[in-house]
Protein backbone atom coordinates (compact mmCIF):
# COMPACT_ATOMS: atom_id res chain seq x y z
CA UNK A 1 0.00 0.00 0.00
CA UNK A 2 0.99 3.36 -0.92
CA UNK A 3 2.36 5.73 2.06
CA UNK A 4 1.78 9.13 0.45
CA UNK A 5 0.74 11.15 3.37
CA UNK A 6 2.49 13.13 5.39
CA UNK A 7 1.77 13.89 8.95
CA UNK A 8 3.20 15.54 12.14
CA UNK A 9 6.60 14.34 10.67
CA UNK A 10 6.04 10.75 9.41
CA UNK A 11 4.70 9.07 5.86
CA UNK A 12 2.03 6.80 6.35
CA UNK A 13 -1.12 5.24 4.31
CA UNK A 14 -4.97 6.20 4.37
CA UNK A 15 -6.40 5.32 7.91
CA UNK A 16 -9.08 3.58 5.69
CA UNK A 17 -6.78 2.07 3.45
CA UNK A 18 -8.33 3.99 0.81
CA UNK A 19 -6.00 4.59 -2.86
CA UNK A 20 -6.42 6.65 -5.65
CA UNK A 21 -4.93 5.92 -9.10
CA UNK A 22 -3.68 8.70 -11.06
CA UNK A 23 -4.08 8.47 -15.11
CA UNK A 24 -2.32 10.14 -17.61
CA UNK A 25 -4.75 12.64 -19.81
CA UNK A 26 -2.23 11.62 -22.73
CA UNK A 27 -3.51 8.26 -23.18
CA UNK A 28 -5.95 7.54 -19.37
CA UNK A 29 -2.83 5.10 -18.60
CA UNK A 30 -1.99 4.49 -14.86
CA UNK A 31 0.51 6.93 -14.07
CA UNK A 32 0.93 6.03 -10.27
CA UNK A 33 -1.11 5.09 -6.79
CA UNK A 34 -1.73 7.02 -3.97
CA UNK A 35 -3.03 7.38 -0.98
CA UNK A 36 -6.64 8.76 -0.38
CA UNK A 37 -7.26 10.75 2.85
CA UNK A 38 -10.09 10.32 5.10
CA UNK A 39 -11.40 13.18 7.51
CA UNK A 40 -9.82 11.53 9.78
CA UNK A 41 -6.32 11.83 8.52
CA UNK A 42 -7.22 15.72 8.03
CA UNK A 43 -7.75 16.00 11.50
CA UNK A 44 -4.54 14.33 12.85
CA UNK A 45 -2.74 16.79 9.98
CA UNK A 46 -4.40 19.80 11.52
CA UNK A 47 -3.90 18.76 14.98
CA UNK A 48 0.05 18.39 14.25
CA UNK A 49 -0.12 21.88 12.77
CA UNK A 50 -1.58 23.09 15.47
CA UNK A 51 0.70 21.77 17.98
CA UNK A 52 3.99 22.78 16.26
CA UNK A 53 2.75 25.94 15.74
CA UNK A 54 1.52 26.24 19.39
CA UNK A 55 4.78 24.70 20.60
CA UNK A 56 6.68 27.44 18.93
CA UNK A 57 9.22 24.97 17.81
CA UNK A 58 9.45 26.81 14.53
CA UNK A 59 7.35 30.25 14.65
CA UNK A 60 10.42 30.97 17.40
CA UNK A 61 13.21 30.94 14.33
CA UNK A 62 14.44 34.03 13.26
CA UNK A 63 13.51 35.68 10.24
CA UNK A 64 16.71 34.20 9.20
CA UNK A 65 16.71 30.68 9.85
CA UNK A 66 13.41 30.40 8.27
CA UNK A 67 14.42 32.30 5.05
CA UNK A 68 18.14 29.80 5.04
CA UNK A 69 15.11 26.74 5.37
CA UNK A 70 13.44 28.05 2.16
CA UNK A 71 17.07 28.14 0.30
CA UNK A 72 17.76 25.09 1.03
CA UNK A 73 14.56 23.45 -0.41
CA UNK A 74 15.13 25.84 -3.42
CA UNK A 75 18.86 24.40 -3.58
CA UNK A 76 16.91 20.69 -3.14
CA UNK A 77 14.17 21.55 -5.98
CA UNK A 78 17.23 22.74 -8.24
CA UNK A 79 19.31 19.96 -7.74
CA UNK A 80 16.19 17.35 -8.29
CA UNK A 81 14.70 19.66 -10.83
CA UNK A 82 14.47 17.00 -14.29
CA UNK A 83 13.31 14.21 -11.42
CA UNK A 84 10.21 16.98 -10.90
CA UNK A 85 9.50 18.00 -14.20
CA UNK A 86 8.85 14.60 -15.30
CA UNK A 87 6.25 14.01 -12.46
CA UNK A 88 4.27 17.26 -13.32
CA UNK A 89 4.56 16.24 -17.25
CA UNK A 90 3.19 12.64 -16.48
CA UNK A 91 0.64 14.18 -14.28
CA UNK A 92 -0.69 16.97 -16.19
CA UNK A 93 0.12 15.43 -19.90
CA UNK A 94 2.05 18.84 -20.80
CA UNK A 95 4.95 19.28 -22.79
CA UNK A 96 7.21 17.92 -20.41
CA UNK A 97 9.78 21.16 -22.00
CA UNK A 98 6.86 23.31 -20.09
CA UNK A 99 7.37 21.15 -17.05
CA UNK A 100 10.83 21.94 -16.94
CA UNK A 101 9.91 26.03 -16.86
CA UNK A 102 7.34 25.33 -14.53
CA UNK A 103 9.84 23.85 -12.30
CA UNK A 104 12.55 26.97 -12.54
CA UNK A 105 10.12 29.34 -11.77
CA UNK A 106 9.27 27.32 -8.79
CA UNK A 107 12.66 27.64 -7.52
CA UNK A 108 12.65 31.20 -8.54
CA UNK A 109 9.52 31.66 -6.12
CA UNK A 110 11.14 30.10 -3.34
CA UNK A 111 14.12 32.36 -3.34
CA UNK A 112 12.08 35.44 -3.89
CA UNK A 113 10.42 34.22 -0.45
CA UNK A 114 13.61 33.60 0.90
CA UNK A 115 15.39 36.73 0.49
CA UNK A 116 12.44 38.78 1.18
CA UNK A 117 12.54 37.20 4.36
CA UNK A 118 15.98 39.10 5.32
CA UNK A 119 14.46 42.06 4.67
CA UNK A 120 13.40 44.19 7.65
CA UNK A 121 9.94 44.10 8.76
CA UNK A 122 9.25 45.30 12.11
CA UNK A 123 9.33 49.42 12.37
CA UNK A 124 8.86 52.18 14.98
CA UNK A 125 6.09 54.51 14.92
CA UNK A 126 6.37 58.24 16.20
CA UNK A 127 3.70 58.98 18.69
CA UNK A 128 4.98 62.59 19.38
CA UNK A 129 5.54 61.43 22.75
CA UNK A 130 9.44 61.22 24.22
CA UNK A 131 8.44 58.89 26.79
CA UNK A 132 6.54 56.33 24.61
CA UNK A 133 7.85 53.57 22.49
CA UNK A 134 5.77 52.43 19.90
CA UNK A 135 6.48 49.26 17.65
CA UNK A 136 5.02 47.51 14.88
CA UNK A 137 5.69 43.64 15.11
CA UNK A 138 4.78 41.14 11.98
CA UNK A 139 4.15 37.65 13.56
CA UNK A 140 3.16 34.24 11.49
CA UNK A 141 -0.26 34.10 11.36
CA UNK A 142 -0.65 30.13 12.33
CA UNK A 143 -1.95 26.89 10.97
CA UNK A 144 -2.58 27.29 7.29
CA UNK A 145 -4.62 24.74 5.29
CA UNK A 146 -3.59 25.36 1.46
CA UNK A 147 -5.22 23.85 -1.59
CA UNK A 148 -3.49 24.32 -4.99
CA UNK A 149 -4.80 23.27 -8.15
CA UNK A 150 -4.26 20.55 -10.94
CA UNK A 151 -3.30 23.02 -14.27
CA UNK A 152 0.06 24.35 -13.04
CA UNK A 153 0.20 21.70 -9.39
CA UNK A 154 3.74 22.76 -8.09
CA UNK A 155 4.29 26.30 -8.88
CA UNK A 156 0.63 27.02 -7.04
CA UNK A 157 1.52 25.43 -4.06
CA UNK A 158 4.85 27.12 -4.18
CA UNK A 159 3.48 30.54 -4.34
CA UNK A 160 1.60 28.99 -0.81
CA UNK A 161 4.61 27.29 0.95
CA UNK A 162 7.41 29.38 0.37
CA UNK A 163 5.79 32.68 2.39
CA UNK A 164 3.90 29.72 4.96
CA UNK A 165 7.74 28.56 5.65
CA UNK A 166 9.40 32.15 5.90
CA UNK A 167 6.55 33.47 7.83
CA UNK A 168 7.17 31.08 10.65
CA UNK A 169 3.20 28.85 9.90
CA UNK A 170 2.77 25.58 9.92
CA UNK A 171 0.54 23.90 7.43
CA UNK A 172 -1.96 21.34 6.09
CA UNK A 173 -1.16 21.22 2.22
CA UNK A 174 -3.64 19.58 -0.19
CA UNK A 175 -2.85 19.13 -4.01
CA UNK A 176 -5.23 18.53 -6.83
CA UNK A 177 -6.25 14.48 -6.47
CA UNK A 178 -5.44 14.88 -10.40
CA UNK A 179 -2.14 15.53 -9.85
CA UNK A 180 0.00 14.91 -6.81
CA UNK A 181 3.19 13.59 -7.31
CA UNK A 182 5.59 16.94 -7.05
CA UNK A 183 4.02 17.90 -4.28
CA UNK A 184 4.55 14.81 -2.57
CA UNK A 185 8.15 15.21 -3.81
CA UNK A 186 8.36 18.76 -2.21
CA UNK A 187 7.29 17.45 1.25
CA UNK A 188 10.16 15.25 1.27
CA UNK A 189 12.42 17.73 -0.02
CA UNK A 190 11.32 19.89 2.88
CA UNK A 191 11.92 17.00 5.40
CA UNK A 192 15.51 16.44 3.87
CA UNK A 193 15.79 20.71 4.53
CA UNK A 194 15.15 19.50 7.98
CA UNK A 195 12.14 21.36 8.84
CA UNK A 196 10.56 20.41 12.92
CA UNK A 197 8.01 18.43 12.93
CA UNK A 198 4.53 19.27 12.21
CA UNK A 199 4.89 21.74 10.34
CA UNK A 200 4.65 20.63 7.28
CA UNK A 201 2.01 18.20 6.50
CA UNK A 202 0.52 16.81 3.18
CA UNK A 203 -3.06 15.78 2.69
CA UNK A 204 -4.43 13.85 -0.80
CA UNK A 205 -7.89 13.36 -2.28
CA UNK A 206 -11.10 14.68 -3.58
CA UNK A 207 -11.97 18.15 -2.24
CA UNK A 208 -15.25 16.84 -1.87
CA UNK A 209 -13.94 14.44 1.21
CA UNK A 210 -10.92 16.14 2.61
CA UNK A 211 -12.32 19.87 1.79
CA UNK A 212 -14.74 20.72 4.71
CA UNK A 213 -12.27 19.74 7.47
CA UNK A 214 -9.49 21.44 6.19
CA UNK A 215 -11.77 25.11 5.92
CA UNK A 216 -14.05 24.37 8.52
CA UNK A 217 -12.00 23.35 11.54
CA UNK A 218 -11.43 25.93 14.06
CA UNK A 219 -7.62 25.35 15.05
CA UNK A 220 -7.03 26.47 10.81
CA UNK A 221 -6.39 30.17 10.89
CA UNK A 222 -5.67 30.81 7.44
CA UNK A 223 -6.76 29.15 3.98
CA UNK A 224 -5.23 29.40 0.61
CA UNK A 225 -7.41 28.14 -1.84
CA UNK A 226 -6.58 28.36 -5.54
CA UNK A 227 -9.30 27.48 -8.07
CA UNK A 228 -12.77 27.47 -8.83
CA UNK A 229 -15.31 30.32 -8.08
CA UNK A 230 -18.22 27.65 -6.98
CA UNK A 231 -15.63 26.18 -4.66
CA UNK A 232 -14.27 29.46 -3.87
CA UNK A 233 -17.78 30.47 -2.44
CA UNK A 234 -18.56 27.63 -0.10
CA UNK A 235 -15.03 27.62 1.39
CA UNK A 236 -15.67 31.73 2.38
CA UNK A 237 -18.86 30.14 4.02
CA UNK A 238 -17.32 27.92 5.69
CA UNK A 239 -14.81 30.11 6.96
CA UNK A 240 -17.11 32.47 8.19
CA UNK A 241 -18.18 31.28 11.54
CA UNK A 242 -14.72 31.32 12.83
CA UNK A 243 -13.62 34.85 10.53
CA UNK A 244 -10.65 32.98 9.06
CA UNK A 245 -8.47 34.80 6.95
CA UNK A 246 -8.60 34.01 3.11
CA UNK A 247 -6.60 33.99 0.17
CA UNK A 248 -8.39 33.15 -3.07
CA UNK A 249 -7.59 32.80 -6.60
CA UNK A 250 -10.86 31.94 -8.36
CA UNK A 251 -9.91 32.46 -12.33
CA UNK A 252 -11.18 34.69 -14.54
CA UNK A 253 -12.44 35.81 -17.81
CA UNK A 254 -9.35 37.60 -19.07
CA UNK A 255 -10.10 40.58 -21.90
CA UNK A 256 -7.08 40.70 -24.95
CA UNK A 257 -7.61 44.13 -26.31
CA UNK A 258 -5.80 44.78 -29.97
CA UNK A 259 -6.26 48.29 -31.24
CA UNK A 260 -5.92 49.12 -35.08
CA UNK A 261 -2.28 51.03 -34.51
CA UNK A 262 -0.96 47.78 -32.61
CA UNK A 263 2.06 45.70 -33.82
CA UNK A 264 -0.14 43.29 -35.29
CA UNK A 265 2.15 40.71 -36.17
CA UNK A 266 3.19 40.71 -32.60
CA UNK A 267 -0.61 40.74 -31.05
CA UNK A 268 -1.80 37.92 -33.21
CA UNK A 269 1.43 35.94 -32.17
CA UNK A 270 0.53 36.69 -28.64
CA UNK A 271 -3.04 36.06 -28.74
CA UNK A 272 -2.76 32.95 -30.32
CA UNK A 273 0.20 32.13 -27.00
CA UNK A 274 -2.69 33.58 -24.75
CA UNK A 275 -5.42 31.31 -25.85
CA UNK A 276 -4.51 28.53 -26.89
CA UNK A 277 -0.64 27.94 -23.93
CA UNK A 278 -1.04 24.62 -22.22
CA UNK A 279 -4.73 24.24 -23.92
CA UNK A 280 -6.59 27.05 -22.51
CA UNK A 281 -5.36 25.34 -19.05
CA UNK A 282 -4.41 28.65 -17.19
CA UNK A 283 -6.39 31.04 -14.72
CA UNK A 284 -5.50 34.25 -16.67
CA UNK A 285 -5.51 33.07 -20.25
CA UNK A 286 -6.12 35.54 -23.14
CA UNK A 287 -9.09 33.48 -24.34
CA UNK A 288 -11.97 36.72 -24.54
CA UNK A 289 -10.38 38.54 -27.71
CA UNK A 290 -11.59 42.18 -28.28
CA UNK A 291 -10.79 43.44 -31.86
CA UNK A 292 -11.04 46.68 -32.69
CA UNK A 293 -13.01 46.44 -35.51
CA UNK A 294 -11.22 47.82 -38.47
CA UNK A 295 -8.60 45.40 -38.07
CA UNK A 296 -10.70 42.52 -37.59
CA UNK A 297 -10.89 40.43 -40.67
CA UNK A 298 -7.26 40.79 -40.64
CA UNK A 299 -6.50 39.93 -36.87
CA UNK A 300 -9.19 37.03 -36.78
CA UNK A 301 -8.49 35.05 -39.94
CA UNK A 302 -4.42 35.00 -39.09
CA UNK A 303 -5.56 33.41 -35.60
CA UNK A 304 -7.46 31.43 -37.27
CA UNK A 305 -4.81 29.93 -39.79
CA UNK A 306 -2.82 29.60 -36.89
CA UNK A 307 -5.29 27.72 -34.34
CA UNK A 308 -5.94 25.21 -37.07
CA UNK A 309 -1.58 24.61 -37.87
CA UNK A 310 -1.34 24.21 -33.86
CA UNK A 311 -0.27 20.46 -32.97
CA UNK A 312 -1.25 18.61 -30.29
CA UNK A 313 0.54 16.22 -28.95
CA UNK A 314 1.99 13.97 -25.41
CA UNK A 315 4.81 14.54 -23.31
CA UNK A 316 7.16 12.87 -25.16
CA UNK A 317 6.23 14.01 -28.20
CA UNK A 318 8.77 16.72 -29.43
CA UNK A 319 6.91 18.25 -32.32
CA UNK A 320 3.79 19.38 -29.85
CA UNK A 321 3.11 22.77 -29.16
CA UNK A 322 0.58 22.29 -26.16
CA UNK A 323 -1.09 19.08 -25.22
CA UNK A 324 -4.42 17.62 -23.20
CA UNK A 325 -7.05 18.97 -20.92
CA UNK A 326 -6.45 17.21 -17.36
CA UNK A 327 -9.35 14.54 -17.65
CA UNK A 328 -12.08 12.76 -19.21
CA UNK A 329 -14.57 14.63 -17.23
CA UNK A 330 -13.05 18.28 -18.31
CA UNK A 331 -12.88 17.19 -21.98
CA UNK A 332 -16.59 16.56 -21.50
CA UNK A 333 -17.34 20.28 -20.02
CA UNK A 334 -15.50 22.10 -22.43
CA UNK A 335 -17.61 19.76 -25.10
CA UNK A 336 -20.60 21.19 -23.60
CA UNK A 337 -19.20 24.75 -23.51
CA UNK A 338 -18.73 24.84 -26.70
CA UNK A 339 -21.75 23.15 -27.86
CA UNK A 340 -23.90 25.73 -25.23
CA UNK A 341 -21.76 28.87 -27.82
CA UNK A 342 -22.96 27.43 -30.91
CA UNK A 343 -26.77 27.27 -29.52
CA UNK A 344 -26.01 30.97 -28.55
CA UNK A 345 -25.29 32.03 -32.04
CA UNK A 346 -21.52 32.53 -31.79
CA UNK A 347 -19.75 31.54 -35.21
CA UNK A 348 -17.35 28.60 -34.98
CA UNK A 349 -14.41 29.12 -37.22
CA UNK A 350 -12.08 26.73 -36.56
CA UNK A 351 -11.93 23.50 -34.43
CA UNK A 352 -15.07 22.41 -31.84
CA UNK A 353 -14.38 19.16 -31.08
CA UNK A 354 -11.85 16.69 -30.34
CA UNK A 355 -8.86 15.73 -32.04
CA UNK A 356 -9.34 13.16 -34.80
CA UNK A 357 -5.82 12.31 -35.26
CA UNK A 358 -5.98 8.19 -34.53
CA UNK A 359 -2.80 8.59 -32.24
CA UNK A 360 -4.85 10.48 -29.87
CA UNK A 361 -8.07 8.55 -29.56
CA UNK A 362 -6.69 7.54 -25.74
CA UNK A 363 -6.15 10.52 -24.72
CA UNK A 364 -8.32 13.55 -23.62
CA UNK A 365 -7.22 15.68 -26.51
CA UNK A 366 -9.51 19.42 -27.79
CA UNK A 367 -8.87 21.51 -30.63
CA UNK A 368 -7.85 24.92 -30.60
CA UNK A 369 -11.24 26.84 -31.01
CA UNK A 370 -12.44 30.22 -31.93
CA UNK A 371 -15.69 31.64 -31.71
CA UNK A 372 -16.24 35.07 -33.77
CA UNK A 373 -19.44 37.16 -33.78
CA UNK A 374 -19.46 37.30 -30.07
CA UNK A 375 -21.83 39.58 -27.67
CA UNK A 376 -20.77 40.32 -24.28
CA UNK A 377 -24.35 38.75 -22.63
CA UNK A 378 -23.59 35.25 -24.07
CA UNK A 379 -22.03 32.38 -21.85
CA UNK A 380 -19.63 31.68 -23.75
CA UNK A 381 -17.96 34.86 -23.18
CA UNK A 382 -19.18 35.35 -19.67
CA UNK A 383 -17.93 31.86 -18.42
CA UNK A 384 -14.59 30.43 -17.78
CA UNK A 385 -14.31 27.58 -20.11
CA UNK A 386 -10.23 26.79 -18.64
CA UNK A 387 -9.95 25.12 -22.65
CA UNK A 388 -8.58 26.27 -25.77
CA UNK A 389 -11.98 28.13 -26.34
CA UNK A 390 -11.28 31.89 -27.95
CA UNK A 391 -14.37 33.94 -28.36
CA UNK A 392 -13.97 37.12 -30.63
CA UNK A 393 -15.93 40.76 -30.35
CA UNK A 394 -15.89 44.33 -32.03
CA UNK A 395 -15.41 47.47 -30.05
CA UNK A 396 -14.67 51.04 -31.73
CA UNK A 397 -13.84 53.32 -29.38
CA UNK A 398 -10.92 53.57 -26.79
CA UNK A 399 -13.87 53.86 -23.81
CA UNK A 400 -16.10 50.86 -25.12
CA UNK A 401 -13.04 48.53 -25.33
CA UNK A 402 -12.68 49.72 -21.56
CA UNK A 403 -16.54 48.91 -20.88
CA UNK A 404 -16.04 45.59 -22.91
CA UNK A 405 -13.16 44.47 -21.00
CA UNK A 406 -14.83 45.09 -17.71
CA UNK A 407 -18.21 43.90 -18.84
CA UNK A 408 -17.58 40.36 -16.45
CA UNK A 409 -17.87 39.33 -12.52
CA UNK A 410 -13.89 38.16 -12.71
CA UNK A 411 -10.73 40.42 -12.74
CA UNK A 412 -7.85 38.56 -13.04
CA UNK A 413 -5.75 39.94 -15.88
CA UNK A 414 -6.06 41.68 -19.53
CA UNK A 415 -3.85 43.03 -22.20
CA UNK A 416 -3.28 45.78 -24.53
CA UNK A 417 -1.98 46.28 -27.33
CA UNK A 418 -1.44 49.56 -28.88
CA UNK A 419 1.70 52.25 -29.93
CA UNK A 420 0.22 54.70 -28.59
CA UNK A 421 1.57 54.44 -25.06
CA UNK A 422 -0.64 57.20 -23.89
CA UNK A 423 -4.24 55.28 -24.72
CA UNK A 424 -2.33 51.95 -23.81
CA UNK A 425 -1.43 53.19 -20.35
CA UNK A 426 -4.98 55.12 -20.04
CA UNK A 427 -6.93 51.41 -20.84
CA UNK A 428 -4.52 49.68 -18.53
CA UNK A 429 -5.55 52.28 -15.70
CA UNK A 430 -9.29 51.95 -16.56
CA UNK A 431 -9.53 47.88 -16.84
CA UNK A 432 -10.60 46.11 -12.80
CA UNK A 433 -7.73 43.48 -13.34
CA UNK A 434 -5.68 42.79 -10.97
CA UNK A 435 -3.01 42.34 -13.68
CA UNK A 436 -2.48 44.25 -17.09
CA UNK A 437 0.32 43.71 -19.65
CA UNK A 438 0.56 45.78 -22.36
CA UNK A 439 2.04 45.28 -25.37
CA UNK A 440 2.43 42.03 -23.85
CA UNK A 441 0.33 38.92 -22.53
CA UNK A 442 0.95 36.33 -19.84
CA UNK A 443 4.36 36.74 -18.19
CA UNK A 444 4.69 37.32 -14.38
CA UNK A 445 7.56 37.28 -11.81
CA UNK A 446 7.20 36.34 -8.57
CA UNK A 447 9.08 39.75 -7.56
CA UNK A 448 5.46 40.93 -8.66
CA UNK A 449 2.09 41.18 -6.65
CA UNK A 450 -0.61 38.06 -8.24
CA UNK A 451 -4.61 38.43 -8.16
CA UNK A 452 -7.63 39.45 -9.17
CA UNK A 453 -10.27 42.34 -8.83
CA UNK A 454 -14.25 41.17 -8.07
CA UNK A 455 -14.62 37.64 -8.20
CA UNK A 456 -11.76 36.70 -9.02
CA UNK A 457 -10.32 36.41 -5.66
CA UNK A 458 -9.34 37.51 -2.54
CA UNK A 459 -5.66 38.91 -1.57
CA UNK A 460 -2.72 38.61 -3.45
CA UNK A 461 0.21 35.93 -4.34
CA UNK A 462 4.09 36.70 -4.95
CA UNK A 463 5.59 40.37 -4.67
CA UNK A 464 5.68 41.33 -1.20
CA UNK A 465 2.05 41.13 -0.39
CA UNK A 466 2.67 37.39 -0.86
CA UNK A 467 4.08 36.63 2.67
CA UNK A 468 1.98 39.45 4.33
CA UNK A 469 -0.80 37.15 4.08
CA UNK A 470 0.50 34.88 6.11
CA UNK A 471 1.44 37.49 8.54
CA UNK A 472 -0.51 39.22 11.22
CA UNK A 473 0.43 42.62 12.36
CA UNK A 474 0.56 43.59 16.03
CA UNK A 475 1.47 47.14 17.64
CA UNK A 476 3.29 47.15 20.86
CA UNK A 477 2.98 50.50 23.19
CA UNK A 478 5.77 50.63 25.49
CA UNK A 479 4.99 52.99 28.43
CA UNK A 480 9.31 54.10 29.65
CA UNK A 481 8.03 56.70 32.19
CA UNK A 482 4.96 54.64 33.74
CA UNK A 483 2.46 56.57 36.10
CA UNK A 484 -1.10 56.68 37.21
CA UNK A 485 -3.72 57.96 34.52
CA UNK A 486 -5.86 59.82 37.42
CA UNK A 487 -9.03 59.83 35.17
CA UNK A 488 -11.15 58.63 38.17
CA UNK A 489 -11.15 59.69 41.80
CA UNK A 490 -9.15 57.71 44.06
CA UNK A 491 -10.98 58.06 47.85
CA UNK A 492 -7.84 56.22 49.63
CA UNK A 493 -6.06 59.77 49.14
CA UNK A 494 -4.06 59.20 46.05
CA UNK A 495 -4.21 61.65 42.79
CA UNK A 496 -7.33 63.57 41.44
CA UNK A 497 -7.95 64.67 38.23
Amino acid sequence: MPSSLYIDGAWRESSTGRTHEVRSPHDGSLVTTVSEASVEDVLEAIGAARRSFDSGVFASWSWKERSDLVSRIADLLERDAAQVAKKESDDTGKRLIEAEYDVADVVATFRHFAALGLKEHDHFVDVGLAHVTSRIVHEPIGVCSLIGPWNYPLLQIAWKVAPALVAGCSFILKPSELTPESAIHLIKLIEEARAPRGVANLILGPGSVVGNALTTDPRVDLVSFTGGLTTGKTIMIGAAPTVKKLALELGGKNPHIIFADADLDAAIDNAVTGAFLHSGQVCSAGTRLLVERSVHDRVVNEIVRRAGEIRLGGPADLNAETGPLISQSHLKTVENYVAKGIEEGAKLLVGGKRSNREDLKQGWYFQPTVFDGCKSDMFCVQEESFGPVMTVEVFDTEKEAIAIGNDTIFGLSGGVWSQDLEKAARVAAGLRHGTVWVNDFGPYRPQAEWGGYKQSGIGRELGSHGLSEYLEIKHIWTNNSPSKSGWFHDSSGGDEK
